[in-house]
């Protein structure tokens, strides 16, 4: 399954935000969407899975045009991980997870024993499932972020977004979170903030400055001095290993 967006533009207010940017996904991807705050990217992730209406441009969900999709059947195909996940009932992780189950159930349907097995499995895939009993309320922002995730992937997604997926995340969450999810063989598009990170994990990078695409290829492509210096304002170098292809950047004041 592949994720489509074209020319996409977003207004809000007066202001446009998001300035015709074109994305491919394709299936078993990992892209990653990279740019300094304020370039663009969680607008653009927002109008993607339409939680914001954009002014202009389609996004298609394996040909379709998913402003034509019904939410239900959107979500059986796409998830989502945002950045804030704030859940206004005593919850426990797994009722939260539960949750990702919704999109694959008829009205009133209860829950079966298949799906008792795929919330453990994706509770298990993030290392939380000693945690199904506890109060999602009583976790960890880090941990919250692992429970949201665990719900995501028990929605059984072809296509998955995260914004900004290891913001509260120690380094060895951040590593552990971005593994699972390459793993996935699953389309998947990233926010992220991390040049290193992003180099470990992405195939594919879009960076995005004052909501335009300025560049698209793989880590080594992209991931530049002369890249970093015009979408950071920021001196680096950029060293290549030459047996893992693993990229490393040293930052200069």
């Amino acid at each position: 399954m592949e994720l489509k967006v074209d020319d996409l533009k977003v207004n809000i207010g007066s202001l446009e935000i998001v300035k015709g940017v074109s994305l491919h996904i394709k299936a078993n991807r990992f892209v990653g969407l990279l740019g300094p705050n304020g370039s663009g990217k969680s607008t653009l992730l927002k109008a993607i899975y339409r939680v914001l209406k954009p002014s202009s441009g389609v996004v298609y969900l394996n040909g379709k045009n998913l402003s034509k999709v019904p939410e239900k059947e959107r979500a059986r195909d796409m998830a989502v991980v945002s950045q804030f996940n704030q859940v206004g009932f005593e919850f426990t992780v797994q009722d939260i997870v539960m949750m990702g189950r919704t999109p694959h159930k008829k009205r009133l349907e209860g829950e079966s024993e298949a799906d008792y097995q795929i919330v453990s499995e994706a509770l298990d895939k993030v290392g939380m499932n000693h945690y199904s009993k506890r109060r999602y309320s009583t976790l960890s922002g880090g941990e919250k972020q692992r429970i949201i995730l665990a719900r995501a992937l028990a929605q059984d997604p072809k296509i998955l977004i995260l914004d900004e997926p290891t913001n509260h995340l120690d380094i060895k969450y951040q590593l552990q979170v971005l593994n699972i999810v390459k793993h996935l063989d699953i389309g998947v598009l990233a926010a992220l903030h991390d040049l290193s990170l992003a180099s470990m994990f992405c195939d594919e990078i879009y960076m995005l400055k004052d909501g335009t695409v300025m560049g698209n290829g793989s880590p080594g492509e992209v991931i530049t001095s002369e890249m970093i210096q015009d979408i950071y304002d920021v001196k680096a170098s950029v060293l290549t290993d030459p047996d893992t292809g693993q990229l490393s950047i040293h930052y200069r004041i």
